[in-house]
């Protein structure tokens, strides 16, 4: 009697081996495929931003086109760039100057259509 029961609870004790084993293969797969879905989704934004940014930068190029300022002086609108970064920031005109090497004067000069009223940040 007792060898049966040991033989019942062993019987028992593989069978529900198994059934964790399946168990958590299922739960894996599920979680493989909510990963998938996830990575699937994070492409797609990825590929909308990236083209968010090509169409802003083509804007650019219209923009400059249409303002008259040659596309070929990328230099110096990388240099206005920064500047206007550095500018709504919070930088003084002199720390701008200093940092990208040019006089006070130019560098008003160059930011003056990008400034509100005596030096305040532009909206």
């Amino acid at each position: 009697m007792m060898e049966w029961m040991l033989a019942i609870l062993l019987g028992v004790a593989v069978v529900l081996l198994i059934l964790s084993f399946v168990k958590a293969r299922q739960e894996s797969s599920k979680v493989e495929r909510e990963v998938d879905q996830l990575s699937l989704t994070l492409t797609d934004e990825l590929y909308k931003l990236q083209e968010k940014i090509r169409f802003l930068e083509i804007d650019g190029e219209i923009n400059a086109q249409e303002l008259g300022i040659p596309t070929s002086s990328s230099e110096k609108r990388n240099l206005l760039r920064e500047a206007i970064d550095l500018q709504k920031r919070g930088y003084s005109l002199e720390n701008i100057a200093a940092r990208k090497g040019l006089p006070k004067e130019e560098m008003e000069q160059l930011l003056a259509p990008y400034m509100g009223k005596e030096g305040e940040k532009s909206k």
